[in-house]
């Protein structure tokens, strides 16, 4: 299986930027969403440095946030760096769970390991595999009570890409039936 981020921008893109006025944009160094602004019509959910693990990572964070949240740079989160002190690791691995399940039913749509990211690699020491528990456990009760719209229909767009072999339009298209209002099928 061939991985290329052109095909998941254009999964993502083809899904969510007439949909939700929101595209996926390859960054520098550091991951960042921002909301549509006076200069761009678009809301922008950035990932770093071209790494593949980063834009899905973000999509997953995208497809949380609420509508509300999507209004404001970067969710309207803090985020602290490495360096972290144990309750602000705490805090940290707290507000990841949920994004980095997400992230792994992703990864896993595209055929891809996972791993997951305790991103404190110079501060306290941290409870990886404890971490990797809660991580895979909030991805069975989504599997057990569903995703939320945006996840779900992005991950059946890849699933339609990786696994089924359906081109980008055709996988967008599995995904879009998804977003739809009940009863309306997308154009």
């Amino acid at each position: 299986m061939t991985h290329r981020l052109e095909d998941v921008i254009a999964l993502f893109d083809g899904l969510f930027h007439e949909t939700f006025a929101t595209r996926l944009v390859r960054g520098a160094d550091e991951p960042l969403y921002l909301p549509a602004d006076a200069i761009t019509p678009f809301h922008r959910v950035v990932f770093a440095r071209g790494f593949y693990a980063s834009a899905l990572h973000e999509i997953s964070h995208w497809c949380i946030a609420g509508e509300r949240r999507r209004q404001w740079e970067d969710y309207g989160y803090w985020y602290l760096p490495d360096g972290r002190d144990a309750d602000e690791q705490r805090d940290f691995e707290a507000v990841e769970v949920a994004p980095q399940a997400l992230e792994r039913l992703f990864t896993e749509a595209c055929g891809r390991v996972f791993h997951v990211s305790v991103d404190n690699l110079g501060g306290v020491e941290v409870g990886r595999e404890a971490f990797r528990a809660r991580v895979e456990a909030r991805s069975e009760r989504y599997e057990r009570e569903g995703l939320p719209r945006r996840a779900a229909a992005f991950r059946l767009a890849l699933q339609a890409f990786y696994w089924e072999g359906a081109s980008l339009e055709a996988a967008i298209a599995a995904g879009g039936c998804l977003l739809a209002p009940a009863g309306e099928v997308p154009a």
